[in-house]
This record gives structure tokens, C-alpha cells and sequence, in this order.
């Protein structure tokens, strides 16, 4: 069953015991205030008539000592008779509550008289041949004797007009549901848009429409869950792409390493097949040898540099204090023997905190980039700067440059803007990729600028280390 069905069978539920009830209490309490006026009235006649029937008394000649049988049914005759029209009815009892007389359709039981004495007077309502009547009883004194008024009053338009009122009631009751419903129906459809646009938006992204967003119709909790909702969309979006831009990368990776491993074995196997099938003199015989050794070298190359990728991606890093001055000694040394390069220094000394052999790693890698796009005789800065966010490592060159559309993609495993150069260098393009890996356990990035045969300048920044963190490694 829909919610908005739910919602209204449920209103109307609600609403039918609530307005049952109510009517019923409403229609109720009127019968039962009217009632209780009928028995007053009833009450109130029955004592004028003890007093009329007393007053009569005192009236009749005084024949004999006490009032008799016959006296008292001619002056209830006359009282009975004197109420013609009002649908009254009396009966007279003596001390022996033994009926002196009764009016004409006065056939009640005797119960109610056998409740009244002299100190008390009772009333009941009873059903007497389709008729709903008020029975009142009292006593009185006439002349001495003791005797018994009952009367009866009929109320029977007080029960009709209650059947007439629940009947209405129902009536009443069965257009304000039918009224409820169509505008109940109105409101819970109105109240559920947001799920069902949340329902087609949930159907349109399993389709495969990620692009697709609930349109937010209402400021409520539906119209936060909307928002709620069209966040997470975003977010499963973004995963998506990022996953698709994985497997293509993966995909690219993986042909790039193909055709990069092609081409090496197809000259190392075209040459050794030569040197196995066919006799040739020592020139070409070295000339094919170091053909196999050069593409040899590449493909290690290649393979180390993959190697360290993947340590980069999963091996544990374990950070430590380092003198910036060591690490550009370090450097210093290693290219100084590198004649047909100018190498200039020039640094800021700090202390970082990083992992040492991953960042020489890198900046070798990136004086090594340097050095390739660069001519023979071509100058290479290697700096270093404290900024307020950390220290930021400087490697310019003047060469070649990068066109500004490959940038986004040298960073990229196999990727080389210019392939001769590169292989001829012994490159495979995997050095900028190994210093994005290492970079980024570092929560650093290779910035990049170059303008195309002017020369490229990169860089990325150490942050400086958290001071509340240094404070609980000390404690610790």
C-alpha cells in the first residue's frame, strides 16, 4: 500500500471514531437533559395533582368519618378528565397499596409503587404498547387516610427525536467523511510529491542517469531530505567518475605499459635474432649488442621505476626531522660529475618533516626531467624557500618547455610529451607519476609552470609539522 493511501485510510479512520463518538455524545446528552426535563415536569405534575386531589378532598361533604373508596375514583375521574389532551394518566392507591382506581390504558406493574413510600417519591421510564412513557409515584394524606398517586406521562417524542438525531448524525457523519476523504486524498498527495520525486529520481540513477536530481518542492523535513538526498547523489556521482577516471587510467596504464614494453623486446629480440641466425663482423655485431644492452637498461629502468611506484602506494613511511641543507648536498654531490650542466643552489636553512630517501627520490626524478629537457651547456636552479605553510623545494630549468594542453597529463604513468627525447634518454615516463605517489603521502602536490621553449619550473611544498602532534609524540 502507497504512504499517501496509508496516510488517508488512517485520517479517515481517525475521523470516523472521532466524529462516532462525538455524535454519539452530542445526540446522547441532549436525549438524556431532555429526559431528565420530561421526568422533572412529570414529578412537579404528579405533586399539583396530590395537592388538587387533596384540595378536592377537603371539599366533599362530610357524610362519614374517613374519605371513601367511592369519593376518591370520582375526584380522580375529575382530575384525570380536567387533563384531556395532555396524554395523562393516573392511578390511585389506599394503605394497602391495592388499586382504588386506574385510568383507561394505566396497565403498568406495580413495581414502581412497591418503591414508594412516605418518604419518598420515585419515577421510571418504561415501554408500554410502542409508547415510552415517564411512571411517577408519591403519597399523600386526604382526609386521614394515607393513599398512592401514580401517573403517566408520555415521552415518546423524546425518544423519537433522539432516533431523529442519530439518524441526522449518521447522515452528517457519512458527507463530512466523504468531504474528509477528497481533501485528505488532496493533502496526502500534496504531503508525498517530495517522495515521489525522490522515487523517480532514485529509479532515473538506477538507470543509470547520474546526473539526475530531485526537485525540491517544499521547505519542510521532505524538502531537507531532498537536498539530503540530491548530496548524496553528487557525492555517488563524483565516486562514480572518479572510478571510471580509475579504470580508464588502469586501462591507459595498462596499454601504455604494453606498447612501452613492446618496443624495447622487439629490438632486443630483432637483434639478438640476428646475432643468432646470421654471421656478421665485429662493427655490426657490437652495434646489435648495444642495441640489446641499451633497451635492456631502459626496460629495468622502467621496472624499477614501477617498483618504487607501487612502494610508494602501500609501504609504510616513516617520517623524521630532516635538515633542508642535507638533502641539497646530497643533491649537490650526486650531479656535480654532470660537466655539461650549470647546476645553481641556492636555499633557506630549515628542518622539514618528511621521509628522506622519498624526497630525494623526488627531487632527483625532477633534476632528472631538468637535465632532459634541457641542451648541453643549459643552466638548472635547485631552490629552497621557507614560506608560513612550509618549505617549498624550487626545480627550474630554461629548456624546452611543456605545450599548456599537456600539462594535466604528465603526471600520468607512460606519459611523455616528447617520446624521442625521452627514449633516447632512457625515459619511460614514470618519473613525474612516482613523484605524484610520493608527494601525496607527504599531503603535498607538484606545481607546474612552463611556458613552451622557455623552460619549466616545478615545485611542491612540505608542510610544517603539526605542533600539537610534535607536543604528544614528546610526551609519549
Amino acid at each position: 500500500m502507497k504512504f499517501s493511501s496509508k496516510l488517508l485510510l488512517c485520517t479517515i479512520i481517525v475521523l470516523a471514531l472521532a466524529l462516532g463518538f462525538s455524535g454519539f455524545y452530542i445526540v446522547n446528552y441532549v436525549f438524556e437533559t431532555a429526559l431528565a426535563r420530561e421526568a422533572g415536569q412529570a414529578l412537579d405534575e404528579n405533586s399539583i395533582l396530590c395537592f388538587a386531589f387533596e384540595t378536592a378532598a377537603l371539599n366533599v361533604p362530610a357524610k362519614y368519618d374517613i374519605l371513601q373508596d367511592k369519593t376518591i375514583g370520582q375526584i380522580a375521574v375529575n382530575l384525570e378528565s380536567g387533563g384531556q389532551g395532555t396524554g395523562r394518566m393516573i392511578r390511585i392507591s389506599d394503605e394497602e397499596k391495592s388499586v382504588l382506581y386506574a385510568g383507561d390504558g394505566f396497565e403498568a406493574d406495580e413495581t414502581l409503587l412497591e418503591m414508594t413510600d412516605e418518604e419518598t417519591r420515585a419515577y421510571r421510564t418504561i415501554f408500554l404498547d410502542g409508547h415510552y412513557y415517564i411512571q411517577t409515584g408519591s403519597t399523600f394524606y386526604a382526609l386521614d387516610r394515607v393513599l398512592y398517586l401514580e401517573t403517566l406521562r408520555d415521552v415518546s417524542e423524546v425518544f423519537s427525536e433522539r432516533e431523529l438525531g442519530f439518524r441526522v448524525y449518521r447522515q452528517v457523519t457519512v458527507i463530512i467523511l466523504i468531504l474528509g476523504m477528497v481533501i485528505m486524498y488532496l493533502i496526502s498527495f500534496w504531503l508525498t510529491k517530495p517522495i515521489r520525486l525522490l522515487t523517480r529520481a532514485t529509479k532515473r540513477m538506477a538507470a543509470g542517469d547520474y546526473d539526475y536530481r530531485a526537485r525540491k518542492v517544499s521547505g519542510d523535513e521532505l524538502g531537507q531530505l531532498t537536498l539530503d538526498f540530491n548530496h548524496m547523489a553528487e557525492a555517488l556521482e563524483e565516486n562514480i567518475n572518479k572510478l571510471e577516471d580509475e579504470i580508464q587510467a588502469r586501462e591507459d596504464f595498462v596499454g601504455a605499459f604494453a606498447h612501452e614494453l613492446k618496443t624495447p623486446l622487439t629490438a632486443i629480440i630483432g637483434y639478438a635474432d640476428m646475432l643468432r641466425s646470421r654471421k656478421m663482423d665485429e662493427e655490426k655485431s657490437l652495434i646489435s649488442a648495444n642495441y640489446i644492452y641499451k633497451e635492456g637498461k631502459r626496460l629495468e629502468a622502467m621496472s624499477i621505476r614501477l617498483l618504487d611506484i607501487m612502494v610508494a602506494r602501500h609501504g609504510q613511511v616513516q617520517f623524521q626531522e630532516i635538515q633542508a641543507e642535507t638533502l641539497f648536498l646530497y643533491l649537490h654531490d650526486m650531479f656535480t660529475p654532470n660537466e655539461s650542466m650549470e647546476f645553481i643552489y641556492a636555499f633557506d636553512h630549515a628542518v622539514v618533516w618528511a621521509e628522506s630517501n622519498l624526497i630525494i627520490t623526488v627531487l632527483i626524478n625532477l633534476l632528472d626531467n631538468a637535465c632532459k629537457a634541457s641542451e648541453p651547456g643549459g643552466t638548472i636552479e635547485i631552490r629552497g624557500r621557507q614560506e608560513e605553510r612550509g618549505y617549498r623545494f624550487i626545480v627550474k630549468d630554461y629548456g624546452i618547455g611543456i605545450p599548456g594542453e599537456e600539462l594535466q597529463k604528465i603526471t600520468k604513468a607512460f606519459y611523455m610529451v616528447d617520446k624521442s627525447r625521452a627514449r633516447s634518454r632512457n625515459g619511460a615516463g614514470l618519473g613525474l607519476a612516482l613523484c605524484t605517489e610520493i608527494l601525496s603521502l607527504h599531503d603535498s602536490v607538484l606545481e607546474i609552470e612552463s611556458t613552451q621553449g622557455k623552460g619549466t619550473r616545478i615545485s611542491f611544498v612540505l608542510q610544517n609539522r603539526d605542533k600539537e602532534a610534535e607536543h604528544e609524540e614528546i610526551d609519549d
